[in-house]
């Protein structure tokens, strides 16, 4: 029986390092990239195929190599970090200041809530009647606590035209409400400004995106 399951892993273990090799060679012919290291990429293999194996809950494989791949990336500095897809379209929309959703600056409130800082004018928020100090309890049948800022951000947005419930808890009426609104194309004012009194004005930096110098110098320029 041991010779059998000798046997069974040499075989194995000839295999992946056949399928390693042809990988290999398929990368060189493809690309002018170095050979890939055979033996460090049979350790991957090996350990890849015990966490799917052995691992005491299912393991997902897309999971575990995107986050092989973010680790490869972030051990390289501190400043670099893999992006999958979904990652790097919600960095692109934050860039561009472009983004649906509903159109409110939020954060977390001590609660756990999401709290409305403000809503952005002219967006289904504003137009819906969306406070300052409003606290969401609910994004359609989900409830927030419990959930990371990020998360409820990303519940709040998607593709303009969809519809999303929020419930919302106002304190100063101490109310509860729901409202049902429409996504639409947000479009983030990057500098704000504005002249408190002759001779003197405040010009504010919202987020950091791809025009942001240009907006910064026109609103000086307009004051």
């Amino acid at each position: 029986m041991a010779s059998k399951l000798k046997t069974v892993s040499l075989v194995a273990a000839g295999l992946v390092a056949g399928v390693l090799g042809t990988l290999q060679l398929q990368a060189i012919a493809r690309s002018g990239f170095m050979p890939l290291p055979l033996e460090e990429m049979q350790q991957f293999a090996a350990v890849y195929s015990l966490i799917k194996n052995r691992y005491v809950e299912p393991a997902d494989e897309k999971k575990l190599l995107n986050d092989a791949i973010g680790g490869m990336v972030s051990g390289l500095d501190a400043h670099s970090q893999y992006l999958d897809r979904k990652t790097y379209k919600e960095f692109r929309e934050s860039y561009s200041g472009r983004f649906g959703g509903l159109g409110m600056e939020v954060n977390m409130d001590e609660s756990g809530l999401v709290r409305v800082v403000s809503p952005i004018e002219g967006t289904p928020a504003h137009k819906a009647g969306v406070q300052t100090g409003d606290l969401i309890s609910r994004i359609d049948d989900t409830p927030i606590k419990g959930m990371t800022l990020d998360q409820a951000i990303r519940r709040l947005r998607g593709e303009p035209g969809t519809k999303v419930t929020i419930t919302i808890f106002r304190r100063a009426e101490n109310r509860t409400f729901t409202l049902n609104l429409t996504r639409d194309e947000i479009k983030v004012q990057a500098v704000r400004a504005k002249v408190v009194e002759p001779g003197y004005a405040w010009v504010r930096i919202n987020s950091f995106q791809e025009r942001v110098v240009e907006e910064f110098v026109k609103k000086v320029e307009d004051i």
